[in-house]
């Protein structure tokens, strides 16, 4: 009887690490969730600066500051005669649905050189500072 209880007592304590790392994998994987979605927002605004060089400068009107742009707003059109205006309205949109509602955005353009900065609160990373920004940041020359 006493080795059937040890054994239900290893069995519990493997479970119980078992469910910790569950936890620990989900909460990896949603905060690699918005990395991915961080890079591929940042490589779409530049990819949108490159086949339109010459009004590159103004992609720089991208940048937005936390809780500037409501989400629930935000359309989609599907005008084909877009304008650089709605592109950049669309962009920080995407930004803040796929990063959520205090995700913001620096562009910066200094003689070619692009910088994007998407940063978004990742509450995953530092239980101790929810408020914490995690920060991507890609620089190309156009």
């Amino acid at each position: 009887m006493l080795e059937v209880l040890i054994a239900i007592l290893v069995l519990a304590f493997g479970l119980l690490g078992f469910a910790m790392l569950q936890t620990m994998s989900v909460r990896f994987v949603q905060s690699s969730n918005y990395r991915t979605q961080a890079t591929n927002l940042a490589y779409d605004l530049l990819d949108q600066m490159r086949s339109n060089r010459y009004q590159a400068s103004w992609y720089t009107d991208a940048s937005f500051a936390s809780g500037t742009v409501d989400a629930s707003v935000c359309s989609r059109t599907l005008d084909s005669n877009l304008n650089l205006n709605s592109n950049i309205a669309r962009w920080q949109c995407q930004v803040v649905q796929a990063l959520g509602e205090g995700a913001s955005a620096t562009v910066l353009n200094a003689d070619g050189r692009v910088t994007v900065g998407i940063s978004w609160g990742d509450q995953r990373w530092e239980a101790s500072d929810p408020d914490a920004l995690t920060t991507f940041t890609l620089v190309s020359q156009l």
